[in-house]
């Protein structure tokens, strides 16, 4: 085997910063001010504003809404629903004034564009008549509508109910203006920080840097984001989403940086150069961990999907800014503090950082060497173990019935269900339109059809618009919105009842409403899937190949990253899908959300990259020193493992907060995305990763030479690295 030499310039383009940094960290410090003053002009001088807007594009369900909204605009909004029970009997003279006052209340709230009465339609009331329901429809979809509005119907349900008289007001409007927003768990990360943060450095002014840092880069963030809004329509929940990835990820780049310069104080540098060392070493892995992050969210936009992209968007802007963050608000600050960095230790906690072979995560890292594999083979079949329960994965929306019983589209849910059957919490929206008056005649044969069809159990008559080119009729379905069956009744309608009902006419027929656009979410997110996986894997591999000149890491990398996510889906499937211990979060067995799993694997298959890049870094630095795998692999994994473990700590209990709000899909992101750190940082990083990197051996850092010839050389050891490097050649 032969070798070849790679030299690096002697003063890089980090190394000139971090001298810079230091020289006028004053400057840096004044610059930031301005910067966020900056940014908060901007936002506020262009900020749009957060807008809860939702749209499918190239979906029958948004052809649907398009029509609507351009022919039939009383019926383009989404709608909620006040569902009676009286058992008296809707008949009962005092009850029906009751009725007919709610609705005479209902319809004075503003953006409601109709009210109907149960009197008006038999199918609205029960065959007990104890049960009925009026819809109140909006001339907005549900998260579009004032939250004010939304409110004031909820506020009228509550005056309304008294003895006798039960009022409970349902539907998407109702789950929209009842779901909590993102609960505090900005400050429960913070505080979970505070506590991981001082046992790791065992200093107060080690643990307070990450933490000041974190919050200005998430500042920052958070109004970038506003001045985004000028041009992209970002929903409510995207700052607490972006909150709650800009925390952790920001804490997380601090920390590294704040570890390196310590170890550099602690190896008797002077502060000068401990931090020069600092930037040009944890800078460069933070600069290349940061771009896998937003490589991996950014990727979110060939979904197709706009407020998917756009969450995607606003992560990558938070991750931008705690890059920024960590390449010179971070360093200006050390600078400053200097030796004071442990100042008011912690008797017993403090520890000097060291990469000393007198570590347990040396240890166990021979220990995994020696054996390498035997704990390759039982770390992977843990990680497929784990990820078994994907085989069955349904991808769908979580209905009404998911809610928690304190709130009141839960319990006009269950009381719809009671009266009516599952499918009147999910009805199927035929828009009819055609270039001319519509014919009656064509319209009568759909709804019989319709009414011939296994899986449906009430058709409504047909409403026409004023111009008579544009029809609505309802269909009720026998089962519930996230049941598997009412899936397959929505394709069957499509491709099977209705073209050969309107066969031979210029009908055209959309299916539509709430039921049918998760349909075609999950059916679009489907589709889009296998390009989002290339597109993140591949610019991803392509990196790591730039960063460490290796065929071998790449490929290793990407795959680990598909068992833990992997192993995290099959976790979810297990808990909400299938029920395991879905009595102790709250919830009922449904189907995962669909937008669920790639918006995971975005998060993740970014954070894990983190990881990657920090530990396989220090590896190969190493590897750059001493030429020997073996020892390298025992001194990256030392020199890491600690920090490491203390940022994914940070980061399981910021996520794992999400699991004890009241919103099933923030219930979903907290335990996927804390299981993913959890065993990305125990299984992969502590067993895995220096399992196969012995098994390996020199072939880690093989690169064929044509291959190097091609390839941009994006050092991320930093240039105090010991050369000539010893790479075998091909």
């Amino acid at each position: 085997m032969s070798f070849r030499s790679q030299s690096s310039s002697p003063k890089s383009a980090f190394t000139k910063w971090g001298a810079f940094t230091f020289r006028h960290r004053g400057s840096v410090l004044i610059a930031w001010v301005l910067l966020i003053a900056v940014i908060a002009g901007a936002a506020i001088t262009l900020g749009g504003g957060f807008k809860d807007s939702f749209t499918l594009p190239g979906t029958e369900s948004q052809q649907a809404v398009d029509v609507l909204t351009e022919r039939f605009p009383s019926q383009a909004g989404d709608s909620a629903t006040l569902v009676i029970q009286s058992a008296a009997g809707v008949d009962d003279g005092a009850v029906r004034a009751q009725i007919e006052a709610l609705i005479t209340q209902a319809a004075a709230i503003p953006e409601v564009a109709s009210v109907s009465s149960p009197y008006d339609d038999p199918s609205a009331i029960s065959a007990d008549r104890t049960v009925a329901y009026v819809v109140v429809t909006y001339d907005k979809a549900a998260m579009e509508v004032t939250t004010a509005n939304a409110t004031a119907l909820l506020d009228l349900g509550d005056r309304s109910s008294a003895s006798g008289f039960r009022v409970e007001v349902g539907g998407p409007i109702a789950a929209e203006a009842e779901t909590p927003g993102p609960a505090a768990t900005e400050l429960i990360g913070v505080a979970a920080a505070m506590v991981i943060l001082l046992i790791t450095f065992g200093s107060i002014v080690a643990m307070g840097l990450p933490i000041l840092s974190a919050l200005a880069g998430l500042a920052a963030g958070i109004l970038g984001i506003t001045v985004s809004t000028a041009f992209f329509d970002m929903s409510s929940f995207t700052p607490g989403f972006a909150a709650m990835i800009g925390l952790g990820v920001g804490i997380d780049y601090a920390l590294f940086v704040v570890s390196r310069f310590r170890e550099g104080l602690s190896r008797g540098l002077t502060v000068e150069d401990a931090l020069v060392r600092t930037v040009d070493t944890a800078g460069r892995a933070v600069t290349f961990a940061g771009a896998s992050v937003g490589i991996a969210l950014l990727g979110l936009f060939v979904i197709g999907i706009p407020f998917v992209a756009a969450l995607g968007l606003a992560a990558a802007i938070v991750v931008l800014f705690s890059v920024l963050v960590a390449l010179t608000l971070v360093p200006a600050m050390l600078a400053y503090i200097g030796h004071r960095i442990d100042r008011w230790r912690i008797p017993g906690l403090h520890a000097v950082d060291s990469d000393s072979t007198n570590t347990v995560w040396h240890r166990w890292s021979k220990t995994v060497q020696r054996r390498p594999g035997t704990a390759l083979a039982g770390a992977a079949l843990l990680m497929l173990v784990l990820a078994a329960p994907i085989a069955g994965l349904r991808l769908g929306t979580s209905d009404d019935g998911n809610l928690p019983d304190t709130m009141h589209a839960r319990r006009a849910y269950d009381l719809l269900t009671e009266g009516f059957g599952p499918g009147f919490n999910g009805p199927l929206l035929l828009t009819l339109v055609r270039d001319g008056d519509i014919d009656p005649n064509t319209v009568q044969n759909l709804i019989a059809q319709l009414n011939q069809t296994s899986g449906i159990a009430a058709v409504g008559p047909a409403t026409y618009n004023v111009t008579n080119d544009a029809a609505v009729i309802s269909v009720i379905p026998t089962t519930a919105p996230q049941d598997a069956d009412t899936v397959q009744l929505v394709e069957h309608l499509r491709s099977d009842v209705v073209p050969a009902a309107v066969a031979g006419t210029n009908l055209h027929v959309y299916i539509g409403g709430a039921t049918a656009a998760s349909v075609d979410m999950g059916d679009k997110i489907s589709a889009r899937m296998p390009l989002f996986f290339a597109i993140v894997i591949g610019l991803s591999m392509l990196l790591l190949t730039a960063v460490f000149r290796s065929i071998a890491v790449p490929i290793k990398a990407a795959l680990m990253n598909l068992l833990s996510i992997g192993a995290t889906c099959g976790v979810l499937v297990a808990v909400f899908q299938w029920g395991w211990g879905a009595s102790l979060l709250g919830i009922k067995p449904g189907p995962i959300e669909s937008p669920l799993p790639m918006m995971l694997f975005a998060i993740l298959f970014g954070l894990s990259m983190d990881y990657e890049v920090f530990l396989l870094s220090r590896m190969r630095e190493e590897y750059v020193r001493t030429k020997n795998n073996s020892d390298s692999v025992a001194s990256g994994l030392a020199s890491t493992a600690r920090v490491i473990a203390a940022a994914a700590a940070i980061m399981v209990v910021v996520f794992g907060s999400f699991i004890f709000g009241g919103d099933r899909l923030g219930k979903e992101f907290g335990l996927g995305l804390a299981v993913a750190i959890l065993v990305d940082a125990t299984v992969v990083r502590l067993v895995l990763v220096p399992a196969t990197m012995e098994l390996l051996g020199n072939w880690n850092w093989w690169f064929p030479t044509w291959l190097d010839r091609l390839t941009p050389r994006l050092n991320v050891e930093g240039t105090a690295a010991t050369q000539p490097t010893a790479l075998p050649a091909d």
